[in-house]
């Protein structure tokens, strides 16, 4: 007999299908893959933010969401604002650079998916630092951020005319 479907098994597949997996939505490894630097730090006419500057954003709220669900203190310090968590556009002609953030992002994505399998079902009634939130609606608010900047990246790259990835 197969055993109910949890919360944290719910968790785990919304963070699978916002990683890699294709379903209902386009996954931010896809949105992401095949992007040069030129395309990752390529800013629309008419402003707004780049592909880097989602991916630093994402990057900056994962790690932090790793370090306080490994019970650790957060790597990276607290941002002054949210708008300085996106950092600057980026630098088209540093493909150094964009691998390296490319392979941070993926690297960083695994250990959430380990770490979230590997969670303990009672963690998500605990409480989320000092708020009054629980883990679970932060774990659930944190898989629809990630969704959502994927989906502005493939808005970015349809912009560019560099979207031609189909799933």
């Amino acid at each position: 007999m197969k055993s109910a479907t949890t919360a944290l098994d719910v968790l785990l597949i919304q963070k699978e299908d916002t990683w890699d997996q294709c379903n209902w939505i386009v996954p931010l490894s896809k949105a992401l893959e095949g992007l040069t630097a030129q395309q990752a730090a390529w800013v629309p006419p008419s402003g707004g933010l780049s592909i880097w500057q989602l991916v630093n954003h994402m990057y900056y709220y994962n790690q932090r969401i790793l370090d306080r669900l490994q019970d650790k203190t957060p790597s990276m310090p607290a941002a002054d604002s949210n708008v300085a968590t996106f950092g600057i556009s980026g630098d088209p002609l540093n493909e150094a650079g964009w691998s390296k953030l490319m392979e941070q992002t993926t690297k960083l994505a695994e250990q959430l998916r380990d770490t979230l399998a590997n969670l303990q079902e009672a963690k998500l009634e605990e409480a989320y630092m000092d708020s009054e939130q629980n883990w679970a609606h932060t774990l659930a608010r944190w898989v629809l951020h990630d969704a959502y900047h994927a989906g502005q990246i493939v808005q970015l790259r349809r912009q560019q005319g560099c979207w031609s990835i189909v799933f």
